[in-house]
């Protein structure tokens, strides 16, 4: 049997899921079995679990469905338990160094209590230092293990769930398990401190908890608000049947009621039954407060006498309450504008219009990249949807024929971005839009993240200095209500790159789904548009930015390169984006294609892809066709952009550092050799998840039509899709 199970539920933070699990596996005391509990076999949280559970006997993975909650993961973890002690720790929070070897030494020192508090770290989001906020408490108890009446302040109801070690036997003699519902902390804390019968304490934090940026969940409106109450009525029926002394009652009632008063002095979190809240909170403190209770001195005891009488109205009036519901659903904050956002600030008392989407991709550079693939989509899914596209002034004319359009910074775009209901974007919308209650914001984004993005970008200073605020960023995040994921990977990095509440949606790439629908007539076509030579090898080479750059630099002689690669060989250059005005015309055997309208035409044109670091390459592996990384700066990239992975050590094909190892590859045949397609299905299976010709129409039914997702089209298997066909291909048969 192992000292201890340590169980750590996984739903809705797999990007920092990893760390949690590292944190325990490096304890120093080796004697546990680690529990992740996961979603969904496949889901990105549980293959972070399985790759642990790979590489460490310990890590026993066990499965609970989303539906259940964080206390069915949490009861299915303590059935897959075998410790002599149980442990919670979440996903998203960290067991710090020497936890473990201090929690024995404290056990071994109380044998056999049933329940060890620890203290903790809370750790802000961003910045700032730990607070301990269990010490003052902690502080005040015995030495040694005692029983509960000598220090009846302790209930566990001011204490989280996780960093505390409950005795197994001790749960299972009593039937304790985490009540269904929301707030199910304050109820399992309640139910197990009632029930315990000698505990101790150890002073010395165990877990930092890592809060989010958005608060928890718990502190946002709505409905669930009103389940507190139940766990308030499951704890006091249970202190009743066990006949607490009075001592012991007076705590758990005050501390209950103490959560109780801080939801009813905040209306903002009922948005509808506040008074339903009220009334059943006074009944609930009528029937359970102990004989001989003292209200509380100050406002709190007023608060109290208040709720005991059932004043509902005297109660929100002593709160505030109508300034602060008037405050919470006031006017929108004004944007900082000139004249015509003047127009703007007036069209956000109008009503949102129900039928008008709005698009944009890189910041108005022209009809592009996921936002037109469902623009497009939805003219055929969604007729109803009147869709704006918003461009720079410069790129009106590359709009296609028939797509209205408005141009950023005129009164039209300011007029239109107020009223819609549907925002869809690849980047973010300027600063001064706001999120209108009932507006839906799509994030598309815009690639696969190797290079680190969002506020992951802080610790590396060179691109810190040219991102801008971090703080701005996160306002705009806050308007996101979904966010596209095209892998497994993108999901864990998104959330922890642009931490938010948004609704992650793993539907694929829309701007990929032509990779898997056109046809070898449209890859012809494609190849004369952009000036193919008839039987030539068209080699895409697409390196990306860089942040210590000052403006492009192809790194690579590309004429000499295709002088060595082969006669046959033309290249297609396409710089990032960044670049996409101003370059000069390509010459020879090089066709700059940086200004097309459609890096996927270009993708399509390729027989293969050669690039560095772009995320060009997890959208090209999708074709299943040869891809070549040329990686002659790999470490300095690495140091200043900082990246997710190691790509030297997992590319998608063959990989070169210097011009003649790249020209070696396609002389000698071994850019298309057996190597080369291993190394690619490899990196296909990894990267390629969602992808398959119907995210577009994932996204329209899901985000524009309000499908629910249960009838949201299932991925197709990657073995069974079939991607648009090479020219080689074509060439050869």
């Amino acid at each position: 049997m192992p000292r201890f199970s340590i169980i750590v539920p996984s739903h809705g933070v797999a990007g920092r899921l990893s760390q949690a699990l590292d944190s325990v596996l490096g304890q120093s005391f080796g004697d546990l079995e680690l529990i992740p509990v996961c979603d969904a076999p496949g889901s990105p949280a549980a293959a972070v679990a399985a790759a642990h559970a790979g590489r460490d006997s310990r890590v026993t993975p066990v499965h609970s469905p989303p539906s259940a909650g964080l206390s069915g993961a949490r009861n299915a973890g303590m059935r897959a338990a075998g410790g002599a002690y149980v442990l919670f720790l979440d996903g998203d929070d960290l067991l710090l160094p020497g936890a473990l070897a201090a929690l024995d030494a404290r056990l071994a020192e109380t044998a056999g209590v049933d329940v060890l508090y620890a203290e903790h770290e809370r750790t802000p989001w961003w910045e700032g230092e730990p607070a301990n906020p269990a010490a003052p408490l902690l502080a005040k108890a015995p030495k040694g293990a005692f029983a509960p009446d000598r220090f009846p302040e302790l209930t566990g109801l001011r204490l989280p769930a996780w960093g505390t070690a409950y005795r197994r036997a001790f749960l299972i003699e009593h039937g304790l398990a985490f009540p269904e519902g929301h707030f199910t902390d304050l109820g399992w804390c309640g139910l197990t401190g009632i029930a315990a019968g000698r505990i101790a304490v150890l002073r010395r934090a165990v877990v930092r908890h890592r809060a989010r940026r958005q608060g928890s969940r718990l502190n946002l409106p709505g409905p669930h608000q009103h389940t507190l109450l139940d766990q308030v009525e499951l704890v006091l029926t249970r202190a009743a049947a066990a006949g607490l002394s009075a001592g012991r009652a007076r705590p758990v009632f005050d501390q209950l009621f103490a959560q109780v008063l801080k939801t009813a002095s905040r209306p903002e979190r009922l948005p509808g039954g506040h008074r339903a809240f009220f009334r059943r909170a006074a009944r609930l403190y009528r029937a359970h407060r102990p004989a001989g209770h003292r209200a509380p001195a100050g406002s709190l005891g007023v608060q109290h006498r208040l709720l005991a009488t059932g004043a509902y109205s005297a109660f929100r009036a002593l709160r505030g309450a109508n300034r602060v519901a008037a405050r919470s659903a006031g006017l929108l904050p004004r944007p900082r504008m000139l004249r015509t956002r003047l127009r703007y600030a007036r069209d956000l008392r109008r009503p949102l219009d129900p039928r008008l989407a709005v698009f944009c991709a890189y910041w108005g550079r022209g009809y592009a990249c996921n936002p037109a693939a469902i623009h497009a989509k939805a003219w055929e899914l969604a007729p109803h949807i009147r869709a704006v596209f918003l461009v720079e002034a410069d790129q009106v004319h590359a709009v296609p024929e028939g797509v209205e359009h408005a141009v950023i910074g005129s009164r039209r775009y300011w007029e239109v971005l107020a009223r819609a209901t549907y925002l869809v974007n690849n980047a973010n919308f300027a600063e001064g839009v706001v999120k209108r209650p009932g507006s839906v914001h799509l994030q598309t984004q815009h690639g696969t993240p190797l290079k680190t993005m969002g506020v992951d970008q802080s610790t590396y200073p060179v691109v810190a200095a040219r991102s801008g605020s971090f703080t701005k960023l996160l306002g705009r995040v806050d308007r996101w209500d979904f966010n596209l994921s095209s892998n497994s990977h993108s999901t864990r990095i998104w959330e922890r790159a642009f931490p938010g509440s948004y609704e992650q949606l793993e539907y694929g790439y829309p701007r990929n789904d032509v990779f898997y629908r056109a046809t070898a007539a449209d890859v012809a076509r494609v190849r004369r548009e952009l000036g193919v030579p008839e039987g030539a090898t068209a080699v895409l080479y697409a390196p990306t930015h860089r942040d210590h750059h000052t403006g492009f630099e192809p790194g690579l002689d590309l004429e000499a390169f295709c002088e060595a690669a082969g006669e046959d060989v033309v290249v297609l250059l396409r710089a990032h984006y960044f670049y996409d005005r101003g370059r000069p015309a390509g010459s020879g055997r090089v066709i700059d294609v940086t200004a097309h309208r459609s890096s996927e035409d270009v993708c399509l044109a390729a027989d293969a892809l050669v690039t560095d670091y772009s995320s060009i390459m997890f959208d090209y592996a999708n074709l299943d066709r040869p891809i070549v990384v040329y990686a002659d700066d790999w470490e300095v990239y690495r140091e200043t952009r900082g990246v997710y992975f190691d790509l030297p050590a997992e590319p998608p094909g063959p990989l070169a550092r210097t011009p003649g190892e790249l020209a070696r590859v396609f002389s000698d045949g071994s850019w298309a050799g057996p190597e080369s397609r291993a190394l690619r299905a490899a990196f296909r299976e990894r990267f390629c998840q969602f992808d398959d010709g119907l995210a577009a129409e994932r996204v329209v039914r899901r985000v524009l039509l309000g499908e629910p997702p249960e009838a949201i089209p299932p991925v197709i298997p990657l073995a069974e899709r079939v991607p648009a066909p090479a020219a080689a291909t074509l060439v050869r048969s």
